[in-house]
């Protein structure tokens, strides 16, 4: 799925193939996994990760048009951390990476409770388990989120649902909830387009996600990767197949302070990055003759199931 609004090429942070490389600066055998409530006792709280990986988007019609850029993102135990602040997590105050909770929702001073408000509005009562948010943090109090995951879990630690938060470039907000008895990681999750992204792309057609998670049970490969990893794959199909193939991915690793500092360095204005490129790729695309379409306006509905 193209991060709404934004052209085409659009910038979003994902991998198709491959798996990236572990983040710099963890001993080895460090733990990187997170228990949720339901777990054995005595296993380890979750904690938040700091994810380093990668972005593709392949266009395939009407030309080829392919792009992969390197990218790190958060991904945060929400629940965890209402009960336990984390001191290396700079929340909603200013940090060189930082995460603040306006920055998601109805931009409200606590996008749990939003989150929690959501579901219940929408017939969901048994996510009362870990709720995982991977999304990009404000770097030097600057944010741009094309795409945002939401991963709630069950008291057995099951995904209970998945809410995908979109944002374009003319400051609209969208959420596509993913729910179901065939609702898991490594399996097809569809829901149909009816927020507009880009201006190279109908309002038309579905979503096929799938997500993958290494490091905890039952998450679709737990105990077959080295290392913890996380994709989140978004294909765009419309009535001629698919149109789009994005990604984000990334190798997990406790947050500190060292490994914020050692991403930081690494691409230092990374939120003006998705930006210039997302314009960029959109000026490729316009060289390359696809076509233009007219913004239609934003659905009705917040929320698409």
């Amino acid at each position: 799925m193209s991060p709404p609004g934004r052209p085409e090429g659009e910038y979003r942070s994902a991998q198709h193939e491959g798996t990236p490389a572990s983040p710099p600066g963890r001993p080895e055998g460090e733990a990187v996994g997170a228990q949720h409530e339901g777990a054995p006792p005595g296993a380890a709280p979750p904690t938040p990760l700091l994810g380093i990986g990668e972005v593709r988007h392949t266009r395939l019609r009407p030309v080829r048009h392919a792009f992969a850029y390197p990218t790190y993102f958060l991904l945060l135990p929400m629940r965890r951390l209402r009960e336990q602040p984390a001191p290396a997590l700079r929340r909603n105050r200013f940090g060189l990476l930082s995460f603040h909770d306006a920055d998601h929702g109805d931009g409200g001073a606590d996008s749990l409770a939003w989150l929690d408000a959501l579901l219940r509005g929408e017939g969901i009562a048994d996510a009362a388990g870990e709720v995982w948010l991977q999304c990009y943090p404000r770097v030097l109090g600057f944010t741009f989120k094309p795409v945002s995951f939401w991963y709630c879990h069950r008291a057995d630690d099951t995904l209970a649902a998945v809410v995908v938060e979109v944002n374009n470039t003319f400051g609209e907000r969208h959420c596509y909830l993913l729910s179901g008895p065939g609702l898991g990681f490594g399996r097809e999750l569809r829901a149909a387009k009816h927020f507009h992204v880009s201006p190279f792309c109908a309002v038309a057609g579905d979503y096929r996600f799938r997500f993958l998670r290494t490091d905890l049970p039952g998450a679709g490969a737990a105990g077959r990767a080295t290392h913890a990893r996380i994709v989140a794959r978004v294909d765009h199909h419309d009535a001629a197949g698919t149109l789009l193939k994005t990604s984000l991915s990334g190798a997990l690793a406790p947050l500190s302070r060292a490994r914020i500092a050692a991403a930081f360095v690494s691409i230092p204005l990374l939120t003006l990055g998705v930006v210039v490129r997302i314009h960029w790729q959109a000026l490729q695309l316009w060289f390359k003759r696809v076509p233009l379409r007219r913004k239609p306006d934003a659905p009705q509905s917040f929320v698409t199931r």
